[in-house]
């Protein structure tokens, strides 16, 4: 691998990381929520649509990001 390109593993590593964490901390506040109302946790299609068009937004941002041209 040159040098040109050693910064892909590097990148896909923190990104995997960051990902992870993300999630992690998302399902913890889920399941904090659920105890705190005495049950289990539950998500309706409705919530569940909500969550995937705020990552499919957030990913596009970071797809953005460096572009040079502010799109928000």
């Amino acid at each position: 691998m040159n040098v040109d390109q050693a910064w892909k593993p590097k990148a896909l590593a923190v990104g995997a990381a960051v990902g992870a964490l993300t999630g992690l901390a998302g399902a913890y506040l889920l399941v904090r929520r659920a105890e705190a109302k005495g049950g289990r946790p539950r998500l309706d299609p409705g919530e569940g649509l909500r969550i995937g068009l705020l990552v499919l937004g957030l990913l596009r941002t970071v797809a953005l990001l460096g572009d040079g041209e502010d799109q928000a």
